[in-house]
């Protein structure tokens, strides 16, 4: 069987550094002749082009390219009832990896007449969709490769560290990623040392902001493809924060591949992964995004950080290996392509 993916994200230098293209690669690897196609148009965020136009100059393409596929499964941040997919014939699997959010029922109703089967991240969304109508549903939790991560301890030496992933895409994301919250939190604890992995974008603008801060002895970017692993042998614990629910994955896979190595995490409450890390004590959930917010988190992981630890080493490999996530979306694509 073979899948046309779409992506709602730019097709740039970095883009496979991005959990969902990291997800949509691992699928590739089980259904041969599988493609991914970007239905975001341009190769740069911040398109000026509205998003109900998105894929319509796509669609001569996309109506010979489905004719090779059985089915189209498309990732977005949010349920977006794109009118571009009124002209799909083939079934549609719709992934929203941030969740539910904030969608109006409404939007969500448009959406599931398009699509053959709405997956979302958490078993909460599906029931306040059921609640609204909407029955052709699928839970399916993420995964990661977790063969590729090992708990390396820090040096005994080095100062407490934070690694943080998720890379803005826009200069406003600075701000409701937490980019700035942190450094400033940074100032304020001379402590701490900062590890940011960034993905080709905007990287002038962070590091203008790093010097401005008079921070560039304590804050690392690195701006290129690393050894994630290595990384984390570095580092004590991993960071990702947002004020709204559609800027990161619910599950982001840095903190995933962070639990795997056996280091806990930090993690706003709009993400679903807050819920699994406050239940099982593998690090904080950082209240606000805010200066103050993080340094209280920052305390409470230090005063607690073997607990926190040891907790992540047990649970990150057992709840979030990756061929779970292919084997039940793999399922999924049988259901939807049977005659």
């Amino acid at each position: 069987m073979s899948v046309l993916f779409h992506l709602t994200m730019p097709n740039g230098p970095l883009a496979a550094l991005d959990a969902v293209m990291q997800d949509v690669q691992a699928l590739q690897t089980r259904l041969p002749g599988s493609q991914i196609n970007h239905f975001y148009p341009g190769q740069t965020p911040g398109s000026r082009l509205p998003r109900q136009l998105w894929g319509m100059a796509q669609l001569p393409h996309l109506r010979r390219a489905e004719q090779q596929h059985r089915l189209h499964h498309i990732f977005n941040p949010d349920l977006y009832p794109f009118p571009a997919l009124h002209w799909l014939k083939k079934p549609i699997v719709y992934t929203a990896v941030t969740g539910l959010g904030h969608t109006p029922p409404a939007t969500a109703q448009k959406l599931a007449r398009l699509a053959h089967t709405l997956v979302l991240p958490t078993d909460a969304d599906v029931q306040t969709l059921a609640a609204w109508g909407i029955e052709n549903t699928a839970v399916i939790h993420p995964g990661i490769n977790t063969h590729q991560f090992t708990h390396q301890p820090p040096p005994a030496d080095a100062p407490f560290t934070l690694m943080m992933a998720s890379a803005p895409w826009t200069s406003a994301q600075f701000r409701s990623k937490g980019v700035d919250a942190l450094l400033t939190a940074a100032q304020e604890l001379p402590e701490l040392h900062i590890i940011f992995l960034w993905r080709g974008l905007l990287a002038d603008e962070m590091r203008q902001r790093i010097a401005q801060a008079g921070l560039e002895q304590r804050v690392t970017l690195l701006n290129e493809q690393v050894d994630v692993n290595q990384i984390l042998g570095r580092v004590h614990a991993s960071i990702v924060l947002a004020d709204d629910p559609a800027l990161v994955k619910a599950f982001p896979h840095s903190l995933l591949e962070s639990l795997v190595a056996g280091k806990p995490v930090l993690v706003s409450p709009v993400m679903a992964l807050a819920d699994y890390v406050a239940k099982n004590e593998c690090g904080v959930v950082v209240t606000a995004v805010s200066p103050p917010a993080i340094r209280h988190a920052l305390t409470q992981l230090q005063q607690n950080y073997t607990r926190y630890q040891q907790n992540a080493l047990a649970l990150g490999a057992r709840d979030f290996g990756q061929q779970q996530f292919i084997e039940t979306t793999l399922a999924l694509y049988q259901t939807v392509a049977a005659p």
